[in-house]
């Protein structure tokens, strides 16, 4: 395939549709070597990147606006990609009210593959999916472009493996895992792919097999996850501390990997991917019954949180109706703005019916959105002095900063934590009441 040559020479025109967690640091990533052009459905998100304005929290400005000046440019409308040797699909896969697949995204993206689908050219989808979605999308619509999947076009699905905030592993030093509807594509979907990652490319039998990675990775940690969770609601009866259990499992140097129990899981990965299989298993006659009972797991200690609340409040002679509560940490993790699928949406809402009032705060989400209303952000210190009880639900390092002697005179009679952070005996010691999740 002529598409191999341009790779090689850096002169292959790469798009990108979806300019979001993943497609963003991609596109600028291939820009370093590659002309690249992104297509953002969001007229607000393409007004900002147009501008080198960036709303990533791993994606500088000034990265955006230097790139912009030579190798990246943002299309204005999906034609603008005709001319591309290369089209990267990164959009969203949510799913709907009843927990299944919106395939629409990719649906659309499909639709614009079809429109400017040529020969010679490389098609990848990257975002996550049920296996058997690269060709039951893209696949379709090369042929109804009148081309041939792994002869006309070269068709792969490469899973992406961003982590938001993670300041060690990064596109280039984690490895990317390739699978083509046949060897050629595999192959040159490795070879691009291989210009940017240092870390090494994993060619897999066939795109089912790619699609298939990314959602065992995810399930993995979700059923840990819950294994840990439920470990911790029996060891708090118990009166013992799960987090020095997990500690002290995690110096047998083989067979243990540390999991670490917490209010509920967060972002995209963990609590909705796990649904694109569960839908499609039930379509081959199977209940995946360890996926959905560790979504059930992991749901319920959002609830669990709340009556820890609860129960930290009575305990210090608050009564919980004339009660102002502080969800301290809206993003669904540490030092990220990020609050999609955030315990706190739940936890907030669960708490709104039981207390009398729930202020937030967060040193990089500016506020979140239940579905009855929005909350903003206030300030720490503010905070501290009109809440009766904090809950902690992120672990942010300004949260990790925090001593007793901050809580000490304060309103705050009850501090709930469920991420670890404080000594539960020094934080009694100054006379506010502590309840942690798994202790």
């Amino acid at each position: 395939m002529q598409i191999r040559k341009a790779i090689e020479s850096s002169k292959a025109r790469i798009g990108v549709v979806g300019l979001g967690y993943v497609g963003l640091p991609l596109a600028l990533e291939f820009a370093r070597k590659f002309s690249v052009i992104g297509y953002e459905i969001d007229d607000r998100k393409r007004e900002m990147l147009s501008s080198g304005k960036s709303y990533l929290d791993d994606v500088t400005s000034e990265v955006l606006a230097e790139l912009l000046e030579s190798s990246f440019t943002i299309a204005e409308t999906p034609s603008d990609l005709k001319d591309c040797d290369v089209l990267i699909i990164c959009v969203p896969t949510p799913v709907d009210s009843n927990g299944d697949p919106d395939l629409s995204y990719i649906r659309r993206s499909s639709e614009i593959a079809k429109e400017i689908a040529h020969r010679g050219m490389l098609i990848i989808l990257e975002s996550t999916s049920y296996p058997g979605t690269t060709e039951e999308f893209l696949g379709t619509a090369i042929k109804d472009a009148g081309l041939k999947p792994g002869v006309d076009v070269a068709l792969a699905f490469s899973p992406e493996r961003v982590d938001p905030g993670n300041t060690k592993y990064n596109i280039r030093n984690t490895p990317k895992v390739v699978g083509g509807v046949d060897r050629r594509s595999t192959e040159v979907a490795a070879a691009l792919y291989s210009t940017i990652v240092e870390a090494g490319v994993i060619s897999v039998n066939d795109c089912r097999t790619a699609e298939a990675t990314k959602i065992v990775e995810n399930i993995f940690r979700g059923v840990n996850i819950a294994l840990i969770n439920e470990l911790a609601l029996v060891f708090e009866k118990m009166n013992i501390n799960t987090w020095d259990v997990v500690r002290a499992a995690s110096t047998k140097p083989f067979a243990f990997l540390a999991h670490y129990p917490g209010p509920g899981v967060g972002g995209h990965c963990i609590p909705l991917d796990p649904l694109y299989l569960s839908f499609k298993a039930r379509q081959y006659g199977i209940e995946p019954r360890f996926v959905e009972l560790s979504r059930e797991v992991n749901e319920s200690m959002k609830r669990h949180t709340v009556e820890l609340v609860t129960a930290a409040l009575e305990a210090a002679q608050v009564s919980p109706r004339s009660a102002t509560v502080a969800v301290m940490g809206l993003a669904y993790k540490k030092n990220i703005s990020d609050t999609r699928e955030s315990p706190s949406t739940g936890i907030i809402e669960m708490l709104s019916a039981r207390v009398k009032d729930v202020v937030v705060h967060d040193p990089f989400a500016i506020s979140i959105t239940t579905s009855t209303r929005r909350y903003d952000s206030e300030p720490l210190a503010k905070v501290l002095e009109s809440a009766d009880c904090l809950v902690f639900i992120t672990d942010h390092d300004e949260y990790t900063k925090l001593a007793p002697s901050d809580f000490a005179g304060k309103r705050v009679k009850a501090i709930v934590d469920t991420r670890n952070l404080f000594d539960g005996e020094e934080i009694s010691r100054i006379g506010v009441e502590y309840r942690g999740i798994g202790k």
